[in-house]
């Protein structure tokens, strides 16, 4: 007897840290973000506060939520990609970009794909209002950081609308690096205006096959629009490089 009412309480934990666990997984609660109250929680998910408590401290011992004295609890990082050799891989070797643009391309045609397919009307809204903020945002070298922000966002909200947890995952784990390359390609091609023009396409391509639940289209237009991307930065470097040898060479130094 004594045993079964200890056991219930530890089962009604797991089934709370359970259900935390696949909102985080689904995208509702997400890395950093505050969970909500111990009443709304207690709430939604109709447990008591003990149960709730006990399904917390099981979170906190897997690392899935840290508890910040006087602040609350909050979800925690699913990768700490961005604090290992590899992130320190990615600021020294510039050429890596390039592998990171080709990464891009694969996970974000197939996310793009899976979003017009899976895609619900609320994923649509919300992946439209990132691209009118993307679209109505100043551009200027003041300007480029934001314009970054705003160009991730856009395909994050798409590639959630995929509905595959590990492929959102897998994105957000390489946040850091992939808003790198997104500021490297807003810095370097923004301020050229074919360039920008040519981006501007593409990702009103990618917006409108998506919303017209067009998959191959979206799939491809993706694919198109990251690898045009690599093109042009390895076209602006290539020419970067001429401009240094050309200069070296009149200053003698060849």
């Amino acid at each position: 007897m004594h045993a079964e009412t200890e056991a219930k309480p530890r089962q009604v934990a797991d089934e709370v840290a359970e259900r935390i666990e696949r909102l985080i997984l689904d995208g509702v609660l997400k890395a950093g973000q505050a969970l909500p109250s111990e009443r709304r929680l207690t709430e939604k998910l109709g447990v008591s506060r003990t149960a709730l408590r006990e399904g917390l401290k099981l979170l906190r011992a897997r690392e899935i939520i840290h508890t910040s004295q006087g602040k609350g609890s909050f979800v925690a990082r699913m990768s700490k990609v961005d604090a290992g050799p590899l992130m320190h891989l990615f600021n020294s070797q510039p050429r890596t970009l390039y592998d990171l643009l080709e990464v891009r391309s694969l996970l974000e045609a197939d996310s793009a794909r899976l979003a017009a397919l899976r895609g619900t009307e609320a994923d649509f809204i919300m992946i439209r209002r990132r691209y009118e903020d993307m679209v109505n945002a100043p551009v200027g070298a003041a300007d480029t950081a934001t314009h970054a922000h705003l160009d991730h966002a856009f395909h994050l909200a798409i590639c959630e609308a995929s509905h595959n947890p590990v492929l959102v995952h897998t994105l957000q784990s390489l946040n850091d690096l992939m808003l790198g390359s997104v500021f490297a390609c807003v810095n370097n091609l923004y301020h050229r205006e074919p360039e920008k023009r040519q981006i501007d396409k593409q990702h009103a391509k990618l917006f409108n096959a998506v919303i017209g639940r067009q998959p191959e289209q979206a799939r491809r237009a993706a694919a198109d629009h990251v690898d045009s991307v690599r093109q042009n930065l390895a076209e602006i470097e290539q020419e970067e490089q001429r401009l240094v040898r050309a200069t070296l060479r009149l200053e003698g130094w060849t």
